[in-house]
């Protein structure tokens, strides 16, 4: 079983993201950049194209939890997000040839992903797949579980966790693109431009998406009169 490392997945940060001013978007999008260690990954495909197989379970390490995340939140469907970052790790192993070194990893990686993704999609009726029982319903690993610390009291951890899977269902109602760019961005920690480059279209497109999903969310949320509980009571 693939894990979700809780510190890639931070629930409490992508539901924030869902009811931030909208004006912030632009300024959180371009200043979203690679971690410090962005080119660590370029470092280890060099590698691995020279042949080096640690370099290969390096990058499994790096990446396994974040690519299930993207995954399960978009098929919605623990085994299938399991087989679909299998799938695409070999991939990645296979092609490795196929990478120039330009500091994107994260939008090849993801890119790969998102095709197998679209595939097993169209082979497995993909209104029903994203629509079907979640496969977390036994409570483990779902980055959702992280809402359980955040809080100081049981009512408080409670309301947040009613919010947080109001937003994942919510995620489900949205167009696939903006699903993903939102997932992408907000779950994997991929940044506007690899974003981009995994659904193969610009970064101010992907930014578009991003804005749009969030605008959808903000208002879906207020439909159903939900207050943000990150938020303080003014009252």
């Amino acid at each position: 079983m693939i894990p979700v490392p809780l510190a890639d997945a931070p629930v409490a940060e992508a539901v924030a993201a869902v009811t931030a001013d909208a004006d912030s978007l632009q300024t959180a999008g371009e200043g979203v950049g690679p971690p410090e260690d962005f080119d660590e990954d370029d470092t280890l495909m060099i590698r691995l194209q020279g042949g080096d197989r640690a370099a290969f379970d390096e990058l499994v390490t790096r990446h396994e939890g974040p690519l299930f995340g993207f995954f399960l939140k978009n098929v919605r469907n623990r085994a299938l997000a399991e087989d679909l970052v299998q799938d695409t790790l070999l991939k990645v192993y296979r092609k490795n040839w196929d990478y120039l070194p330009t500091g994107r990893f994260r939008g090849w990686l993801y890119r790969i992903g998102r095709n197998l993704m679209i595939d097993a999609a169209r082979r497995s009726r993909r209104d029903a797949l994203v629509r079907s029982v979640r496969a977390n319903a036994d409570g483990d690993g779902s980055p959702l579980d992280r809402i359980a610390a955040e809080g100081d009291g049981p009512a408080a951890v409670a309301e947040r966790r009613i919010f947080a899977e109001l937003v994942d269902e919510l995620l489900a109602e949205l167009p696939d693109d903006q699903r993903e760019t939102f997932t992408l961005h907000h779950f994997a920690h991929v940044p506007l431009p690899e974003v981009g480059q995994a659904m193969g279209v610009s970064t101010s497109t992907a930014k578009s998406r991003l804005r749009l999903a969030r605008e959808k969310l903000r208002a879906k949320l207020a439909e159903r009169g939900v207050r943000d509980p990150f938020e303080p009571d003014e009252s």
